[in-house]
């Protein structure tokens, strides 16, 4: 299993009990929107580099058609990851090992909020 699917149960399982149809929804947009920010996040640091080396690898209008035709992959490959079988097989599978981390609902969701900020501030920058 990895830290994404961890990441993913983690907050499956905290809306779960409260939020009973919206849980495996509110789980994918964060699972997604993680992964993007930390696309974006990526992209940035590695076109802020390329600018000091002064070289010029893609325009910006493509790398932003680029992230966008990703964030849009992603979404949908976590959509087919996490929405039927699979999550099933992976939630029993993880229920049967050791067990599992749980992580502070809060402390997940300030990732999320702290990666996009980093990047948008290196963005500006």
């Amino acid at each position: 299993m990895t830290t994404f699917d961890l990441l993913f149960f983690n907050v499956f399982h905290h809306y779960k009990p409260t939020q009973k149809k919206k849980a495996n929804t509110i789980a994918l947009f964060y699972i997604s929107t993680l992964q993007c920010s930390l696309l974006l996040l990526s992209g940035v640091l590695i076109a802020l580099f390329l600018n000091e080396m002064n070289t010029v690898a893609l325009s910006s209008g493509k790398a932003w058609t680029l992230f966008i035709m990703a964030s849009i992959f992603i979404y949908f490959k976590n959509w087919i990851q996490y929405s039927g079988k699979k999550r099933r097989v992976l939630n029993a599978k993880k229920n049967t090992k050791h067990q599992p981390q749980h992580y502070n609902i809060w402390v997940l969701w300030a990732f999320l909020i702290g990666s996009t900020a980093l990047s948008i501030i290196l963005l500006m920058a």
